[in-house]
């Protein structure tokens, strides 16, 4: 057998194999013979089948598949002894293949495409800011109002007012259009509010079906229609008022506090505010780290000259995706690089500095998953006791692909954690709105 790897660039190649009749006709004789001895062919008992009866009728097949068979190690034997770096998989040049004479020739030549990868280096120590959101006092403020009307009472007073949502039937005579629905006041567009503010029960409000919204969603769920359906709606409606919906906001006492915290836990106004004034941090502290790891991702990427041979993995992500057309790859070709690099990446930074991911690890991180799920739910013994008999459940489950996305899930977090200690971090206070726009900038 002969193997030869003829570089077209620095990150494509050729390998081509030549196969003599002496490199695969031993272990075709073992097969066919072994073929002989399983064979059920009818005439001939059971494991008396002679080779040359089962070479005539199975002969071909046998040697496709014992030279593919071949070919497989050969490729892999050879790059792996040959320390050559490659993307993806080799590609078989099938033009050539299509063209052999399986029925005479002995001597066979086989070609492969493979995408190289340059050796790259890359850059642990760099700077980057951190960007932590300040928590204001009117942010806090405003949520604890919405938190008091979504735990509020709700009333049925006589006369609406504004913020009030309104219970009725919605009709029109000309078409007998009827139906039930309620109108949130503030989704009213400014035009039309006036005209259901002041109402009461029974009084009947005429509006133009176009314009009683500002957006044309809350249409759709007032009259139960889909887009093209109230787009084609037109004219005078009418709306019956048979009910004015009002929430009277919770006052800042111990049931309101017990049905947020939980009960006893905050006992006064201020205690409330400094524990929700925590859940702010920590969810802004959240955001905060997600952007940094982008940022990090990003800036490694950024600096790291890794050349990738595009011609060829276009090919693969073809050869490998048969749903995918050349289009759609042009089209978002641009992700597939740099998703590709960021693995490579990974995989480098595994390997040079001793982060890798065990099984132990992912079964932890699938285990503290499922805690997160329970969140607050007191977790009994039996549920504890379980989390690891759930977690290897769940690895195992979708033919290994919950495997795969947790596993390079962690695998991504620690590689971000190893970079975080290895970069100089400035923090930065930005308020909300400042961060959001460093955030869009992504």
């Amino acid at each position: 057998m002969d193997i030869q790897l003829e570089k077209n660039s620095s990150t494509e190649a050729l390998i081509k194999i030549n196969l003599k009749e002496a490199d695969y006709q031993q272990k075709l004789k073992e097969k066919l013979k072994s073929y002989s001895k399983k064979a059920s062919i009818k005439g001939f008992r059971p494991g008396k089948v002679p080779v040359s009866i089962i070479e005539k009728m199975y002969g071909k097949s046998i040697l496709v598949e014992e030279i593919n068979k071949i070919l497989v190690d050969s490729l892999k034997e050879y790059i792996q002894k040959n320390d050559i770096k490659i993307i993806g998989d080799p590609l078989p040049n099938n033009k050539k293949a299509e063209e052999i004479d399986w029925d005479n020739q002995k001597e066979f030549d086989f070609e492969y495409n493979v995408g190289l990868l340059d050796d790259f280096e890359y850059n642990l120590e760099f700077k980057i800011d951190k960007y932590k959101i300040i928590v204001e006092e009117k942010e806090i403020e405003d949520a604890i109002e919405e938190l008091k009307v979504r735990y509020g009472k709700m009333t049925n007073p006589e006369i609406s007012v504004e913020g009030d949502s309104i219970f009725g039937t919605l009709s029109q005579s000309e078409t007998d259009f009827t139906k039930d629905g309620l109108i949130e006041i503030s989704k009213v567009s400014k035009k039309s509010q006036k005209d259901f503010i002041g109402i009461k029960k029974d009084d009947v409000v005429k509006v133009d079906i176009q314009e009683i919204f500002e957006e044309e969603n809350d249409l759709e769920l007032l009259t139960g229609l889909n887009s093209e359906e109230t787009k084609a709606l037109s004219g005078e409606f009418e709306f019956l008022v048979k009910n004015i919906n009002r929430v009277e906001p919770a006052e800042l006492d111990q049931e309101f506090f017990d049905k947020i915290f939980g009960e006893g836990k905050v006992k006064t106004e201020e205690e409330f505010i400094a524990e929700y004034k925590k859940i702010f941090e920590e969810n802004y502290d959240k955001e905060s780290e997600y952007l940094l790891a982008h940022q990090i991702q990003e800036k490694i990427l950024n600096d790291t000259e890794l050349s990738i041979p595009e011609d060829f993995y276009k090919k693969w992500i073809l050869a490998t995706n048969k749903d995918l057309k050349i289009e759609d790859i042009e089209k978002d070709f641009e992700h597939y690089v740099r998703d590709l690099k960021w693995t490579l990446l990974k995989n480098r930074i595994e390997e040079e500095n001793d982060s890798k991911v065990e099984y132990a690890d992912i079964v932890e991180y699938t285990k503290k998953m499922f805690q997160t799920q329970f969140g607050s739910m007191q977790m009994n013994e039996e549920i504890e006791n379980n989390l690891e008999v759930m977690a290897n459940n769940y690895l195992q489950q979708n033919k290994g692909e919950n495997y795969m996305n947790i596993s390079n899930q962690l695998r991504t977090e620690k590689i971000i954690d190893f970079l975080k200690q290895k970069a100089e971090i400035s923090v930065k206070e930005v308020s909300r709105e400042e961060f959001n726009k460093k955030g869009e900038m992504k």
